[in-house]
């Protein structure tokens, strides 16, 4: 679960978490995917390389404008003012200009964060558009691909993605208040230490990591659907856990929502690919419907950040939760009248005919027989450790940064700052179904892709580094690894679908999260040790490696295809 700092409310949450373990703590629950995880060209944002300083009248810089000769005056050989800059002043002058110049302005946090995701957001718009009027006989063909798209595929892909959105909209209200609502419990006479939270968070994480490949085993042996309905239930009684004043109950809720966040991230996926598989072209529509899921689940974020916040007014920090189990059960329903059940089909047995249930045994001997299978998991976890890792850490990194550009007394909007890295996310969902529509293949592209993420955490790294750490080379930085988020998810998806048997699908999945889980885990114990700069670094590495598994896979599928055309 990717954390969603979306609401004023998120400020007092994230600004309290960072202190968990001495200043640089959990920022709250994951996604990431991801939200989930997530995604973000981000180099058409407006920040500014050179250092910000806080402007007191926002007024005085649109007259040092005015001050600046038209282009039609300059033309005409004069600087004097025209019909077109009395109108600019004008509208200056009026109250719409001046609710704009304020929202847009650089001199202060929220009005360049304003900026730069209406940046984002027009750079998305761009390329859609760019997509549709300017392929010439490309477009043609891909409006008839899409006109020749499978009844049976359409239908598909509006189940998955009801039901898939619904869920993913419940787990993203929970991770804007998960530090607030476990702050405000009383035990012993006083408030929950941070201690405590610290435990609590871990429990969830430990969870998912210790029960994650058996539960992945239970989904492909009596079904995915099954799976997505245990989900169901067992993150609504996590939610409702926080209910409890009882330290017991609140440890006990959060082992439940650790064992779903294992069967969100694996069931609804083995589901859809298994049931694309039985269909005829369903594998070519694997890549599009990741595309599409992902790209919906960053505006999913957005809007569930707003509905936390609302439902916190409302009801205090319990109340995003009660909301989310609303849409968890809605999201069961659906799943009970939409989805019939799949089962993982029985690996063959020793004789090579009688097929049986698969094992987590089994699982792991398929992976150390396929370095392909083994590749995509190294790729798995070493990327989305590096994606949870950065979660815990950007609200400190762009909170000093922006400490540095505006003063210490400056605000950081956390909820502006995260609207942004989830516009970035749909940027990159975007790139990806633009690309693979155009017959990339996954592996070179995700290669490709993972550099850009190396290279772009790398920068932020550095940028956390210094002393005065410089705003707009960090914030490009995350932006660019966001809008990879936005990739990789698609991508992944579409590689697992691609190369996971479905036999053991749900139960790799869950095991490529060990390590994953390890990571993060050793990453937050000595995260006092390594601070801010010294987890991004380790981000860095993984990324790193995590690009060389994708080259080295690209290489191994490259091989296969060519020994297959000489064959």
């Amino acid at each position: 679960m990717r954390i969603s700092l979306c609401t004023t409310a998120t400020v007092t949450a994230a600004a309290s978490c960072w202190s968990v373990l001495g200043g640089a703590g959990p920022a709250m629950a994951f996604a990431t995917a991801v939200p989930s995880a997530v995604n973000r060209p981000i180099t058409t944002t407006t920040i500014s390389s050179r250092r910000l300083s806080p402007v007191s009248d926002v007024r005085s810089s649109s007259t040092s404008l005015h001050a600046l000769p038209s282009p039609l005056a300059i033309l005409r050989g004069g600087a004097s003012t025209t019909g077109a800059e009395a109108l600019a002043e004008t509208f200056l002058d009026s109250s719409l200009g001046q609710v704009l110049s304020s929202t847009f302005t650089t001199a202060t946090p929220a009005g360049l964060f304003n900026g730069a995701l209406a940046a984002l957001a027009l750079t998305t718009v761009g390329i859609r558009t760019a997509a549709k009027l300017g392929g010439g006989d490309d477009s043609k063909s891909e409006s008839s691909k899409k006109e020749d798209k499978p009844k049976e595929i359409k239908s598909l892909q509006i189940k998955f993605l009801s039901v898939f959105w619904l869920l993913r909209l419940s787990d993203w209200l929970q991770g804007p208040y998960f530090y607030e609502v476990y702050a405000s419990k009383i035990f012993n006479g006083g408030p929950a230490t941070l201690s405590m939270i610290s435990q609590l968070f871990l429990t969830g994480f430990a969870s998912t990591a210790l029960f994650g490949p058996l539960v992945g085993r239970l989904s492909d042996q009596y079904g995915r659907k099954l799976g997505t309905l245990a989900f169901c239930m067992l993150y609504s009684l996590g939610a409702a856990s926080t209910k409890s004043p009882l330290l017991w109950v609140l440890l006990l809720g959060r082992v439940m929502s650790g064992i779903g966040t294992s069967l969100l991230f694996s069931a609804p996926e083995a589901w859809l690919v298994g049931e694309a598989m039985e269909k005829k072209k369903g594998g070519d529509y694997l890549g599009e419907t990741f595309g599409l899921a992902y790209a919906g689940d960053s505006i999913v974020a957005i809007v569930a950040g707003q509905l936390a916040g609302a439902a916190a007014g409302a009801r205090g920090p319990t109340g995003p939760f009660e909301l989310s189990t609303g849409f968890l059960v809605a999201g069961g329903l659906l799943t009970s009248l939409l989805w019939k059940e799949n089962k993982a089909e029985p690996s063959a047995g020793d004789d090579g005919k009688e097929g049986k249930q698969p094992t987590i045994r089994d699982a792991i001997q398929v992976i150390k027989e396929d370095k392909k299978i083994a590749l995509v998991g190294a790729t798995q976890a070493l990327f989305e450790a590096a994606m949870y890792v950065f979660v815990l850490q950007w609200p400190p990194a762009i909170s000093k940064a922006i400490g540095g550009a505006f003063g210490a007394g400056a605000a950081t909007p956390y909820g502006k700052i995260f609207s942004c890295f989830m516009a970035a996310c749909l940027l990159g969902s975007t790139i990806f179904g633009q690309l693979i529509s155009r017959g990339v293949a996954t592996e070179s592209f995700m290669a490709g892709m993972l550099a850009i993420g190396t290279l772009a955490m790398g920068l932020a790294t550095y940028a956390s580094h210094a002393a005065a750490a410089p705003l707009a080379l960090l914030v490009a930085g995350f932006f660019v690894f966001e809008a990879c988020v936005g990739c990789y998810f698609p991508s992944i998806g579409t590689l697992r679908g691609k190369y996971l048997p479905d036999s053991h699908r749900s139960t790799l999945m869950n095991l490529f999260g060990i390590p994953l889980n390890a990571l993060v885990v050793t990453v937050f114990l000595g995260i006092k040790k390594l601070g801010v700069s010294g987890a991004l670094s380790v981000s860095t590495g993984a990324l790193g490696v995590a690009t060389a598994s994708m080259l080295a896979l690209k290489k191994l599928a490259a091989k296969e295809e060519s020994d297959k055309a000489e064959a």
